[in-house]
């Protein structure tokens, strides 16, 4: 007890939490020097998008928000109970009021972290509100997803702490995937979008451009997803490529083969929790579907890689069994035995792109798509990802009819 109660007085000092956080950064910034070789050590990407850009672009193609706009205006299942999940969220409210600042720290130790709830928010009001418009037409929610964006840029100096690649990866890519919405917008002054764009470059690509190599693979996934986002909004073919390139065949966890480590599905972070697990096979699936509104077919990669993952995610959180090779991880740092029921049975809003595409684009055999599809019909309509972890509303967001 008396052991327990100096530590705890130990942990409460200012001056000691200070001293901790910084030899914590040192020591990441030590790993991220060494790993960070590896990356630079890479053959040069291949030009996987030589020509320009479509825009929008992302996660969603002007094509994809008129067919959305038109089966809400005509009250259409399953659009319709999808959107009345999504308007009530307060997120979609234009009465949401930003609050930007300009230093943001994502940290995991405890009594850190400075403004990354508030920019969490922000970046989910932004996006929901841009989809608003693009939806309902109303200006109010153009305006206010402009403001927010606007508020931001002219405001975040700084990002940082000892998980910034995760903040950075996350928050940028809502924050991006809205800046993609809006830029269809003529309400948006060309010099506020050139600054959005800027500070994009200037504050959310430096923390992510080694990647995490050190780190389980959905930190890896969410600074390739932004990274890619980033390149689409900037016109930036070779941060495009890198992130690409990565997806194929980088060295780190959160490459296709190696998050997704076998023909059975077996997710790198299956023998964590499910909740990561889901995270992670959810930031793939977004790569993907940048990738082919840009015209590119990442989804069949690897014989359709991530299908596999989302079969046996969604089967082992469904309550069936499931093989589990054990295994060691790229990094060398997470072993794991057996798989993990923390978090079992709890499904994110993930399943429905990928069933949409597998269903009715790739027009796969049911078979290969069962548990997914179990997954999707639990779920829906799907509400809302988890902070900003994944885009969440797939139901409204991504379903498809048969062509």
């Amino acid at each position: 007890m008396n052991t327990i109660s100096r530590s705890e007085r130990f942990l409460k000092d200012k001056h000691t939490r200070i001293a901790l956080y910084v030899m914590l950064l040192l020591l990441m910034n030590c790993c991220a020097n060494q790993l960070q070789a590896q990356v630079l050590k890479l053959d040069s990407p291949a030009s996987y998008h030589p020509q320009p850009f479509v825009h929008p672009g992302l996660l969603h193609t002007a094509k994809d928000l008129q067919r959305i706009r038109e089966m809400v205006a005509k009250d259409i299942e399953p659009w319709k109970s999808g959107f009345a999940v999504f308007k009530a969220s307060p997120y979609s409210s234009a009465d949401w009021v930003p609050h930007p600042a300009e230093h943001v720290e994502r940290s995991l130790l405890a009594g850190a972290g400075k403004n990354i709830g508030d920019l969490e928010k922000d970046v989910c009001a932004a996006y929901q509100n841009a989809l608003m418009w693009a939806i309902t037409g109303d200006d109010a929610h153009a305006k206010k997803a402009i403001e927010i964006l606007n508020a931001w840029s002219a405001t975040l100096k700084v990002f940082d702490g000892t998980d910034v690649e995760l903040g950075a990866g996350l928050c940028g890519f809502k924050m991006t995937s809205a800046a993609e919405i809006m830029r269809t917008y003529p309400g948006w002054a060309p010099a506020d979008t050139k600054r959005c764009q800027d500070m994009f470059m200037r504050v959310f690509y430096p923390p992510i451009q080694y990647f995490a190599l050190w780190a389980h693979g959905n930190w890896d996934l969410a600074c390739m997803k932004e990274m890619m986002a980033i390149g689409v909004f900037c016109d930036d073919h070779a941060l495009f490529n890198k992130a690409v390139d990565f997806f194929y065949k980088g060295p780190g966890n959160g490459s296709l083969p190696h998050y997704i480590i076998n023909e059975t599905g077996q997710v790198q972070e299956s023998g964590r929790d499910q909740a990561h697990t889901q995270l992670g096979i959810g930031h793939l699936s977004e790569m993907c579907e940048i990738g082919w509104s840009q015209g590119m077919d990442m989804y069949g990669a690897n014989n359709n890689r991530l299908l596999k993952g989302f079969e046996y995610a969604a089967k082992y959180n469904l309550g069936e069994d499931v093989p589990f090779q054990p295994y060691t991880d790229i990094s060398g740092r997470f072993p794991a035995t057996h798989i993990s029921d923390n978090g079992r049975g709890k499904l994110r809003s993930i399943y429905e792109m990928v069933l949409n595409h597998y269903k009715y684009r790739a027009k796969l055999p049911a078979g290969e798509y069962k548990y997914t599809q179990m997954a999707a019909d639990k779920l829906r309509p799907e509400g809302a990802g988890f902070n900003a972890d994944n885009p969440g509303y797939g139901t409204l967001l991504f379903s498809l009819q048969a062509n």
